[in-house]
């Protein structure tokens, strides 16, 4: 910025982002002085660099402003887990799917995991229905993210709002 900049000749853009021409690096810090702005160097890899005139303090103060735009605008989707079991009983079935879809229409992701203990891990085939079972009853609110996958002691897949389906509810 203004006498920061160490090169002899840049190329000098105007406030309204018309360009000047190519300026002796005194010339430009004089005419960025008698327009009572700064002379901001912006692509310093060109050939010659490039400067723009602008009022640095204004400058900072937009990009700020653009930033915080960015962060409120942003959507954090948190990941919530269901915990079934594969002889998980209806009504345990039932009370976590009502829990799963509040989640959904709160605007969160649901991961839906069938955990397998011992014994258990010779009755996949069940888990799995229930996970194809759990994914049918939420079906008006939701879609499957990806399949069914099954790593470790654990079968699982992961439950999203399903835009298209929600607009044709309301």
């Amino acid at each position: 910025m203004n006498d920061e900049i160490k090169v002899s000749r840049v190329r000098v853009i105007d406030t309204d982002g018309g360009q000047k021409g190519i300026f002796l690096i005194r010339d430009a810090i004089r005419l960025a002085e008698e327009r009572n702005v700064d002379l901001v160097e912006i692509a310093p890899q060109a050939d010659p660099p490039v400067c723009k005139l602008i009022n640095y303090g204004k400058f900072v103060y937009e990009l700020q402003k653009k930033e915080k735009t960015q962060k409120k605008n942003q959507q954090v989707s948190i990941l919530k887990e269901i915990r079934l079991h594969p002889n998980t009983d209806t009504h345990d079935f039932e009370f976590k799917a009502r829990h799963a879809r509040n989640f959904i229409e709160e605007g969160n992701k649901v991961k839906v995991a069938v955990i397998f203990k011992g014994r258990e891990l010779a009755y996949t085939d069940q888990g799995e229905n229930l996970l194809k079972e759990f994914a049918a009853k939420l079906e008006d609110v939701a879609k499957m993210e990806h399949e069914i996958k099954f790593e470790g002691k654990q079968m699982h897949f992961i439950l999203v709002a399903d835009k298209t389906k929600s607009k044709k509810k309301n």
